[in-house]
């Protein structure tokens, strides 16, 4: 079965300060490698960028956090979702390019887990699909509190979101799983 790739918000700004301190600083460097499978067998890929509408974010368009990290920019056949939202599911045609290229499947990495990640694989989930989220090629950040004593660190609520996603609505892999169980092209 062919699984459509889905690489979420891998922007310049999510390094920024303002969000905090992140874990797993194998992510980008993963989700390349998913990327160029993916390329390189000429299955179906979808890279999804955040258009902040919050005043002050890095993410906003127009400033120089909205971009791509390099090496994720799109090719030639290779689908971009713009979004506002968490989810790529909202306010985009995602759902709908999906359904049309017969694809039930999908594969997913980015930033954040406890966000635009979590968010989007909830949604597909829901949506009937078949999630596989790579685990190693996706980050959090540190979070406060809500009682407000203290802070969880990022390695923590990427865990535990992990944890909360797998066997729920989506089944948790690594970069190294998916490629080497990947067919050959």
């Amino acid at each position: 079965m062919t699984s459509a790739l889905i690489l979420i918000d891998v922007q310049a700004g999510l390094g920024d300060p303002w969000f905090g301190e992140r874990n797993n600083p194998a992510m980008e460097e993963n989700g390349l490698r998913l990327l160029a499978t993916w390329r390189k067998r000429g299955w179906p890929r979808v890279i999804v960028q955040h258009a902040s509408t919050t005043p002050g974010s890095p993410l906003r368009p127009g400033q120089p956090g909205h971009a791509l990290k390099p090496g994720y920019e799109p090719l030639p056949g290779e689908k971009l979702i713009v979004k506002s939202k968490n989810s790529a599911f909202i306010g985009t045609d995602l759902e709908a390019w999906l359904k049309t290229n017969d694809l039930g499947h999908i594969t997913v990495g980015g930033i954040t887990t406890e966000h635009c990640v979590s968010t989007t694989v909830r949604m597909a989930a829901n949506l009937g699909l078949t999630v596989d989220l790579v685990g190693d090629a996706c980050h959090a950040t540190a979070k406060r509190r809500a009682d407000g004593a203290g802070d969880i660190d990022a390695e923590t609520v990427h865990q535990t979101e992990l944890a909360i996603l797998d066997g729920e609505f989506a089944r948790v892999v690594t970069t190294d799983d998916v490629i080497r169980n990947s067919p050959a092209a």
